[in-house]
């Protein structure tokens, strides 16, 4: 199982859970790679791999900057997306942006869905106002989670 991650980021703290992720989960996975959303479009979504989306919010409930080009290309070239398997690790501050919290993972993840592709197990929010270590908080979730994945792939 090859796991490729596209991260959106506004500050960096996404960026950094990613590559925690591929240090400490290389073991559950053939190949990890860490991927940044600048440039990136629904046409980067294959069958062959499994997708983590891991992306922070931006302003009031946006997807960062970097990641507004994949996001509109799910909206502007849809396509039925049916067998592509993916997660979504959503990064937010519940005490900042309460209202608004986690709303750039859970904006990819609702187009995502409504093109047919399965997500695997829940989206998970990290709330980095309550997590002193996000990267360390992100890789144990995803350990759990892409056991799951690899229950269900094949």
């Amino acid at each position: 199982m090859n796991l490729r991650i596209f991260v959106g980021t506004v500050s960096g703290t996404a960026e950094r859970v990613a590559q925690a992720i591929e240090m400490d989960c290389g073991d559950l996975a053939d190949s990890i790679r860490v991927e940044m959303m600048e440039g990136l479009s629904i046409d980067d979504l294959d069958a062959e791999s499994l997708f983590l989306i891991c992306t922070s919010t931006y302003g009031s409930g946006d997807v960062p900057d970097n990641a507004r080009h994949f996001f509109d290309s799910l909206a502007t070239q849809p396509r039925f997306l049916g067998d592509v398997r993916y997660g979504v690790l959503a990064l937010g501050d519940s005490a900042s942006h309460g209202d608004t919290f986690c709303f750039g993972g859970k904006a990819i993840d609702e187009r995502l869905l409504d093109l047919g592709a399965r997500r695997i197990g829940e989206l998970h929010c990290l709330d980095a106002g309550e997590e002193e270590l996000p990267e360390a908080a992100g890789s144990a979730w995803c350990r759990a989670w892409m056991v799951e994945a690899a229950r269900s792939w094949g």
